[in-house]
């Protein structure tokens, strides 16, 4: 079953902060968890990653670094702040609360939880 887009457009600082919350990530290694954790549901192209990790990171919800990896290369790595945290502690609240009325909405009274 296909996803409309516009669903996940809302709830995509939640998931980034999320993938976050527990490790520190590079750009394409969140692209492939989202797939790899949704059952490749939620796919990001990186021109839509990106941006949103470059405000993210003003909003000082994340911050960036780099490290050098084993072939000598740089690659930029994002970690979550205090200030995400606590974002990500209020969208997960909003969810819970948006998904519970859809759910009734539908008639349904399950909860998914994250």
């Amino acid at each position: 079953m296909k996803i409309d887009k516009s669903l996940m457009s809302g709830s995509t600082t939640l998931l980034i902060l999320r993938l976050l919350e527990n490790a520190d990530m590079y750009g394409y290694q969140m692209i492939e968890e989202l797939e790899k954790r949704s059952q490749n549901v939620f796919t990001l192209k990186a021109g839509t990653l990106y941006p949103l990790l470059h405000t993210l990171e003003q909003q000082k919800m994340i911050e960036s670094y780099e490290t050098t990896t084993a072939n000598g290369r740089p690659r930029k790595y994002y970690r979550i702040t205090k200030a995400g945290r606590k974002m990500l502690e209020e969208k997960k609240a909003e969810w819970q609360v948006y998904t519970s009325a859809v759910n009734k909405v539908l008639g349904g009274d399950c909860y998914v939880g994250i």
